[in-house]
């Protein structure tokens, strides 16, 4: 069995064995973004600068360790499973909102 065999979506498409440096770069990258989407668009509230300043830079630096899970695992196909039914949960919602409001 070939390791692109068992390489993760997202890691085969950026050809993380044939080009380590700019596969992981980008696995990096896709990881950092659906994070920073997941987060606020589940958990995340308004907060001082200060303190998202905070967040984010852990937010990032803890991307790091899933990208070199990334790799065999899919961290980022499960991110992108979580956007996803977080985007149709907000979708829900607004409509929810927006129902009650017209029925008053």
């Amino acid at each position: 069995m070939d390791v692109g065999d068992r390489l993760s979506f997202f890691a085969a498409l950026y050809k993380v064995n044939e080009q380590p440096k700019v596969g992981m770069w980008l696995l990096y990258l896709t990881i950092v973004i659906l994070s920073i989407i997941v987060f606020k668009l589940g958990f995340a509230k308004k907060l001082p600068l200060g303190k998202n300043i905070i967040i984010y830079t852990f937010l990032i630096l803890g991307c790091t360790i899933f990208t070199f899970f990334g790799v065999f695992l899919p961290v980022a196909e499960g991110l992108v499973v979580a956007a996803l039914i977080l985007i149709i949960y907000k979708v829900r919602l607004n409509q929810s909102k927006k129902q009650k409001a017209e029925a008053k």
